[in-house]
């Protein structure tokens, strides 16, 4: 039977190339059992591995991610440690072991190409392709691992950060951490936000931290053995000293400067760290210092001359900063760790700069943004910190609704600026 990925040139020397370079680069044609024998001879690299046979199911889901997640592979089965075909007795059985794996053991799950080749002498032998789309994968019980040459290896912490910071991920927000454990959350905010929903939520003293929220919301993966919280769960309900600790890239610097932009002198900075209920409450308190937040527009005063040169406070929509600051908390691209978000107090007006991918952030998607329409980097954590019952008492009208009020509070349109992995919004005082 021809394998799909073996539809190669006829000739494959091993000295020349690799494996994975003799896959893809080569034109697609038919791969005889000769040809197969002749790869299997060249060993095992970064792209394949060789099974004598299939027993261990946690270690296979293990080898598959690592494929996966290092641009995709073959695994074999069949073929000991001295390169020879043993074959295995029972294809019809590892195919569908194989087949429930990739389905049930692997988050993503994968979609396998699994293949049974039978030689002369009556061995067969099964192939399995792995083909990686849907970077990073993970198994059942939340660890990442990478392939390097012919050996797997699980992500240090430093390692799978870098990794997942090269190619980015939407869903960062899903990433499982590690060391992590349920003394690490808030419990007070975490069931205050469960009460909330009287029918619904579950029967508090039935109901541990990690079953609630890896049952009930979903923040959370492992067995009943293993818990291990996303960065969705930590950031929403962690306790404050945890959450600067594992994820100091969510830290918020907010500073008042004497001038118009960030060249004039600096008043006061700090850095607003804990929860995301913490930091919205935080931000908005630092702002209130500064100037004053109303839901009417205020009535214009009349300048005599012999008024002070000082600077007035600045007057703003109650509502339209406090949708900045939610907007700047929920929508940042977690995974670019240099780029922190930050929020700029001038004498005559705000600036809220949230890290933001810009490639790929074509102009249609700029201006689909300025009618509410755009690719939520954070899905899970908008659901619940948009929620009243996790706390904040203001209404979400996005990026709209921004703009709209800001424009008539002020009598100036606010400026959006997009570059350098940055997204910026400024507000204007009126």
């Amino acid at each position: 039977m021809p394998r799909r990925r073996f539809r190669h040139s006829p000739r494959f020397d091993s000295d020349d190339q690799s494996f994975h370079e003799y896959l893809v680069n080569q034109p697609l044609q038919s791969t005889t059992r000769t040809e197969l024998l002749r790869l299997i001879r060249g060993g095992e690299d970064t792209h394949l591995e060789l099974k004598v046979k299939l027993s261990n199911t946690e270690r296979i889901a293990q080898e598959i991610v690592a494929l996966a997640n290092t641009d995709g592979g073959t695994v074999i089965f069949g073929v000991n440690d001295q390169l020879r075909i043993e074959g295995v007795s029972n294809p019809e059985w590892v195919q569908e072991e194989l087949a429930r794996i990739c389905r049930e053991e692997i988050v993503p799950s994968i979609v396998p190409l699994i293949d049974t080749i039978a030689f002369d002498s009556g061995k067969r032998i099964v192939a399995l392709d792995v083909i990686g789309k849907k970077r990073p994968y993970r198994t059942r019980d939340g660890r990442f691992y990478l392939r390097f040459g012919a050996e797997k290896r699980e992500a240090s912490r430093d390692e799978l950060s870098a990794w997942l910071d090269e190619i980015r991920p939407l869903g960062f927000e899903n990433i499982p951490m590690q060391n992590v454990h349920e003394q690490d959350f808030d419990d007070a905010l975490l069931w205050s936000f469960a009460s909330s929903f009287a029918t619904e939520a579950p029967n508090m003293s039935l109901y541990q931290t990690s079953d609630f929220l890896r049952k009930d919301l979903m923040l959370a993966v492992g067995n009943t053995d293993e818990f291990f919280p996303t960065v969705a769960a930590v950031l929403l309900f962690g306790k404050n000293e945890k959450v600067a600790e594992l994820l100091p890239r969510s830290n918020v610097t907010v500073a008042r400067f004497s001038g118009d932009n960030g060249t004039a002198q600096l008043i006061e900075a700090v850095e607003v760290k804990g929860n995301l209920l913490t930091q919205f409450e935080g931000i908005l308190q630092f702002i209130q210092r500064y100037v004053d937040l109303g839901k009417d527009k205020p009535k214009r005063k009349l300048s005599l001359v012999g008024d002070s040169v000082a600077k007035p406070r600045g007057n703003y929509h109650y509502y339209s900063v406090s949708e900045a600051i939610i907007n700047a908390l929920v929508h940042r691209d977690l995974a670019l760790r240099d780029i922190r978000t930050r929020v700029n107090i001038y004498d005559s007006a705000i600036e809220f700069i949230n890290p933001r991918r810009t490639i790929g952030f074509s102009p249609p998607a700029y201006r689909a943004i300025r009618y509410g329409i755009t690719q939520r980097l954070n899905p899970q954590i908008a659901a619940i910190f948009t929620r009243r019952e996790y706390g904040i008492s203001a209404p979400h009208g996005g990026l709209p609704m921004i703009l709209t009020q800001s424009t008539r509070f002020s009598d100036r349109k606010p400026e959006i600026y997009i570059a350098n992995d940055e997204f910026k919004l400024k507000i204007y005082a009126a």
